[in-house]
């Protein structure tokens, strides 16, 4: 086993990468790029968000850095901002929802990590969707909560997006 390169999180947020990278104290960590389902339904939910942002107040981004420690950096498939959304082009500050669609080379033991990072940087609303299995789940300090109806639901239920809306059949 190769011994990983590690480097400042400097230099890491002055590089691009395709696509783009995971930061995680000094190493730069691969993510399972998505397949088509994965894709459809990135690109449905950030439409279904755009198309109601006036509504909502809501902002989807794809794609975004978030910096959730001095040392750690994810990129959640849809970050869900609050408008006006953050002049900062790396938040610092939690996002009002992350969303993660499963990819089937995901493994719960990344997924998880993933997932203590967001509670652990105050993200108040996170959904795991898994387009393969056409199920979701919330997830807060307590667990995973599946949503038995296939409405995924915000913590305080002001929002709730039906898996149909945004998943191929």
């Amino acid at each position: 086993m190769g011994v990983a390169t590690l480097i400042s999180l400097e230099e890491y947020l002055s590089t691009s990468y395709r696509p783009d990278r995971d930061y995680l104290e000094g190493e730069v960590i691969e993510r399972n790029v998505g397949k088509r389902k994965h894709g459809y339904a990135q690109a449905e939910i950030a439409t279904w968000f755009g198309s109601r942002k006036r509504q909502l107040h809501l902002q989807p981004l794809t794609e975004l850095r978030l910096q959730v420690t001095p040392t750690r950096v994810r990129i959640p498939d849809l970050v869900i901002a609050r408008i006006p959304i953050p002049d900062e082009e790396v938040f610092t500050h939690p996002p009002y929802l992350c969303i993660e669609i499963m990819s089937p080379d995901d493994t719960m033991a990344n997924l998880q990590d993933r997932l203590d990072d967001y509670l652990a940087f105050g993200v108040p609303n996170i959904w795991v969707i898994d387009p393969w299995k056409f199920r979701g789940w919330t997830i807060t300090p307590a667990g995973w909560s599946t949503t038995p109806d296939q409405i995924m639901r915000t913590a305080d239920n002001s929002l709730a997006m039906p898996l149909a809306d945004v998943l191929l059949p």
